[in-house]
């Protein structure tokens, strides 16, 4: 079975200026979401784009570099106490309104990751595993993904007891490990329900890492 490659069809099918919208970071127990917002110009391709996942970290800060020199890039930030204070999907709509406020270029309409529709100010059309075929939402894809692997690897330089530099936050064994030994820190999600059990485990009172 042939591999699904990103193409602009979606784009090409949609007048106008077009912003593809992904997002990194629903999943981990500590860290932002990031959300990113790119309109490519299709004369000035980067090479080998795809989807994020399918590609190592080098290759993706390597056309994320790319991508910043030859696209119109905005980037958005939830932080932790969004996510807690309005959950994560909604932080991460958060993220993807802020992302597309900081294009240089108001887009005609936007291609988001998904299935969900954020509030934004150009008409969003949803596209269900967008970053595998879609060029713009694959290049959001990388821009999000490296710009929050860089800030746990910073938040990682600080709090070096959890291993973020290489699990990004996610529940990884040194993670759990850490978290063990070392307690809960400000940037741990704590509505998520193994941080919440941890802080709140048979009435306890919570835990600071």
């Amino acid at each position: 079975m042939p591999v699904e490659a990103p193409t602009f069809d979606i784009e090409n099918s949609i007048p106008g200026i077009i912003a593809g919208i992904d997002e990194a970071g629903r999943g981990p127990w500590a860290g932002p979401v990031v959300a990113a917002a790119v309109i490519l110009d299709p004369q000035n391709m980067p090479e080998g784009l795809r989807d994020s996942k399918k590609l190592s970290e080098k290759r993706r800060e390597e056309i994320a570099i790319v991508i910043r020199a030859t696209s119109i890039v905005g980037v958005g930030v939830a932080s932790v106490e969004e996510i807690d204070e309005v959950n994560i999907l909604q932080a991460t709509f958060l993220a993807m309104g802020r992302a597309e406020a900081e294009l240089a270029k108001r887009p005609d309409a936007c291609i988001v990751d998904g299935s969900q529709k954020p509030n934004l100010t150009s008409p969003a059309y949803m596209v269900v595993k967008g970053d595998a075929k879609s060029f713009s939402i694959a290049a959001a894809s990388i821009i999000a993904k490296t710009m929050r692997d860089q800030m746990m690897r910073d938040l990682a330089a600080a709090h070096p007891h959890y291993a973020w530099e290489k699990n990004k936050g996610y529940g990884a064994p040194a993670h759990r490990a850490g978290l063990d030994a070392h307690g809960v820190t400000p940037h741990h999600r704590r509505s998520f329900a193994p941080i919440h059990n941890m802080l709140y485990a048979n009435g306890a009172a919570p835990r600071a890492g």
